[in-house]
């Protein structure tokens, strides 16, 4: 893999860490949850992330 290509899917996992962790914690408002727990749920959506099919879209490019 060629430096340009490592660093196009690392801001293609970035943006992804990021809609997931935003999705998740408005998520979490609207279910009424704390800080904390919002927090929480958009670390979890972090953690939950497809990064197989993110490495996979990403060979497709």
């Amino acid at each position: 893999m060629s430096s340009q290509t490592n660093s196009a899917l690392a801001e293609q996992v970035r943006a992804a860490c990021l809609r997931a962790a935003q999705a998740a914690y408005e998520e979490g408002g609207w279910l009424g949850l704390c800080q904390q727990g919002r927090f929480e749920l958009a670390m979890e959506a972090i953690i939950a992330l497809n990064l197989d099919a993110l490495i996979e879209s990403s060979k497709h490019q």
